[in-house]
């Protein structure tokens, strides 16, 4: 047997602070993820294939089991919370502002054709982790305020499992956080809509127990968007 197991059990086991298991949502499709529109801050609601699409991930959210539900108060993401929150049990639904998308300013409610003429958006697009948004948030300012929302919940409700329903780039910075990888890797980590990935948390320790699990995986392996031969991601 690998020895790595025995670490991870005494760290999980004897690790002091706080902990809880902090599984992490995104939001169903909308029409914008579709047509690779910048949603941001917009309250742009879930669709029919949206909403079947958080349907079909109910039978796993059983499985996982969670007590609490920690929202953004963005519509696509409460929506995508409430058929979670119906479809095992009726369990109570939080709001943190802190969960919302990033703040992307004048960029919401383009397409790429549109951001890749723009000469901000080729700034951040090189160094996004310096280079703050037209809404003037630099992807540090996000993970931050995403990590806090999460330790917030975490030391609120110890040991409890607590599913925090967000956005793309918003739990891709955070699972950076307890991953322990530098922030510039938030890219390399795909996290598809409806998808679920779950962390145990420990103290200043965390096991990454699986990421961007989804009920129909052959999605994973398809471009998020694809407009005039360009690849890129949805937000």
């Amino acid at each position: 047997m690998a020895l790595g197991p025995f670490y991870v059990a005494q760290k999980l086991e004897q690790g002091t602070g706080m902990k809880g298991i902090a599984l992490f949502m995104r939001h169903g499709e909308t029409a914008w993820n579709r047509e690779g529109r910048v949603m941001g801050q917009n309250q742009i609601d879930l669709d029919a294939d949206g909403r079947a699409q958080v349907e079909k991930a109910v039978p796993f959210a059983r499985l996982i089991a969670p007590e609490i539900i920690v929202s953004s108060p963005l519509n696509r993401a409460k929506q995508s919370a409430e058929i979670i929150a119906a479809g095992i049990g009726g369990i109570p639904i939080t709001i943190d502002g802190e969960l919302c998308e990033v703040r992307y300013g004048r960029w919401e409610g383009m397409v790429y054709d549109q951001l890749v003429n723009d000469p901000d958006y080729a700034r951040y697009r090189v160094k996004p982790l310096e280079v703050p948004t037209p809404g003037g948030e630099t992807m540090y300012q996000v993970q931050a305020r995403g990590v806090e929302a999460v330790q917030r919940a975490i030391a609120a409700h110890q040991g409890r499992r607590i599913l925090f329903v967000s956005h793309g780039d918003i739990i891709r910075t955070v699972l950076c956080h307890y991953m322990g990888l530098g922030l510039e890797n938030f890219r390399r980590i795909r996290v598809d809509n409806a998808t679920f990935s779950g962390v145990q948390i420990a103290g200043d320790f965390a096991e990454m127990k699986f990421l961007n699990l989804l009920p129909d995986p052959g999605r994973a392996f398809v471009s998020p968007f694809t407009s005039q031969g360009q690849k890129v991601e949805k937000r």
